[in-house]
């Protein structure tokens, strides 16, 4: 397994791969979760590697090597622009492995834990060539995630410093993210969903509620989406859901 540090554009990133791999390997983006970085997701890249499946693995802005030093109060405030600009940036690495003949045939996946897993939602509504998705401890739901974070806030004496105004003109634009809002954007691509229920930070039971919704536009698939609950974590992937992510990723690339 080769590990090389490059940076794509302006995105520090680790690319996973062997020299058995050619432009037409499948290829998962997989995306790190909120005050982590690049290097703490190896271990979903060696299990997809061992699969036949090239990984890149990005920083996200404010964080690994594109870290500027902000207070994780500072990093809250800036949450939805990391996220939005994530959503973003993957149309830029989508756009560098053709470029770089990397990718021939789009047999590409997206996946992430926790912000990582909510950036995928997002990349789900915007980007039709995406084939393969693993949501874990991800909120498809921008909006309904957006009020919780505010009420967690409120109920934790935190005062957040947007006004009533500047917090609807937010909500407006993360509901042009919001898959939730248009669910047939899946398009019958295969997801997974793996959640813990006893998750404090991204909810459980908003993101079964668009699972149970999903399901009806895999009626003629329903082998296509998958959600697995498990009752005694929280908001942790267990060792359990990175094996059945990776799997389902290499699975429906291969």
């Amino acid at each position: 397994m080769i590990v090389e540090k490059e940076v794509w554009g302006n995105i520090p990133l680790l690319h996973i791969h062997n020299d058995d791999m050619n432009e037409e390997t499948p290829v998962v983006i997989f995306l790190h979760g909120f005050m982590s970085a690049k290097e703490h997701n190896l271990h979903y890249a060696y299990q997809l590697v061992k699969k036949g499946v090239r990984v890149l693995l990005p920083d996200a802005k404010f964080h690994g090597d594109r870290s500027e030093g902000l207070s994780e109060m500072q990093m809250n405030i800036h949450f939805w622009d990391i996220v939005l600009n994530s959503i973003h940036e993957i149309e830029q690495l989508y756009n560098g492995l053709k470029n770089k003949h990397l990718l021939v045939h789009d047999k590409i996946g997206i996946a992430g834990t926790s912000m990582g897993g909510i950036v995928t939602s997002g990349c789900l509504k915007r980007y039709d060539w995406i084939q393969t998705a693993a949501v874990c401890m991800g909120a498809p739901g921008f909006v309904k995630l957006g009020e919780y974070q505010l009420q967690q806030f409120a109920k934790n004496g935190v005062q957040w410093p947007m006004s009533e105004e500047e917090i609807q003109q937010a909500n407006e634009l993360l509901a042009t993210y919001d898959v939730t809002l248009t669910p047939e954007k899946f398009a019958h691509r295969p997801v997974l969903f793996w959640h813990g229920e006893m998750d404090k930070t991204v909810p459980f039971r908003e993101t079964y509620d668009f699972y149970l919704t999903l399901c009806k536009y895999y009626e003629t698939n329903p082998e296509d989406l998958k959600f697995i609950a498990d009752k005694k974590a929280g908001h942790a992937v267990s060792r359990e859901g990175m094996l059945a992510a990776t799997e389902w990723l290499a699975k429906h690339l291969a």
